[in-house]
């Protein structure tokens, strides 16, 4: 598996941009770990992720670029979409690039962070460390995550896990940094 810096993200998308053809104006909004390596926060990714879904011609765009590199075919893909935050706000991201008719956003570290919290994996956990410095002043309190945590992802219960602030103060602990619970 071919894993991708920030660098050849930049390029790929740049290849994705000149292959479409039409005038349809598409935007895409990157997340998760390509959106940490596009700025330097991770060394590499296996795919790049978008909460925006990709219409065809963009899939068809993907995969004649994959195939021009051996990637894999999805290598770009909407798999985040169900994930995204319930209080994304497009108006909020980062334009990265915008190249053609291809528009490439990316979401708040802020709200990265709370996605990656949410998935909760042990490199989404790093993660979570890698992006803190960067939002810390977002947030004075666990209490402060947990509120904006259930307002981006209302479908989890606060009661499912009651630890959860407790859990938030742990993992970044594990990078040296400090957050009170309220």
């Amino acid at each position: 598996m071919t894993l991708l810096d920030g660098e050849a993200i930049k390029a790929l998308i740049v290849e994705v941009a000149a292959e479409l053809e039409d005038e349809a104006e598409r935007t895409i909004i990157v997340v998760g770990g390509s959106l940490l390596a596009w700025h330097g926060l991770r060394d590499a990714t296996e795919d790049v992720d978008s909460i925006r879904r990709l219409d065809d011609a963009l899939r068809q765009a993907v995969k004649t670029v994959a195939a021009r590199h051996g990637l894999a075919a999805n290598w770009l893909n909407d798999h985040a979409a169900p994930w995204a935050p319930a209080t994304l706000d497009v108006d909020a991201c980062e334009v990265l690039l915008e190249r053609g008719r291809l528009r490439v956003l990316g979401l708040p570290l802020r709200d990265i962070f709370l996605m990656k919290l949410n998935r909760g994996d042990p490199p989404d956990l790093v993660d979570m460390r890698s992006v803190w410095p960067l939002v810390r002043d977002e947030f004075a309190s666990s209490a402060e995550v947990m509120a904006a945590y259930y307002a981006a992802f209302p479908n989890e219960d606060p009661a499912d896990d009651p630890h959860l602030g407790d859990f938030v103060v742990t993992e970044l602990a594990k990078g040296g940094f400090e957050l009170p619970l309220k």
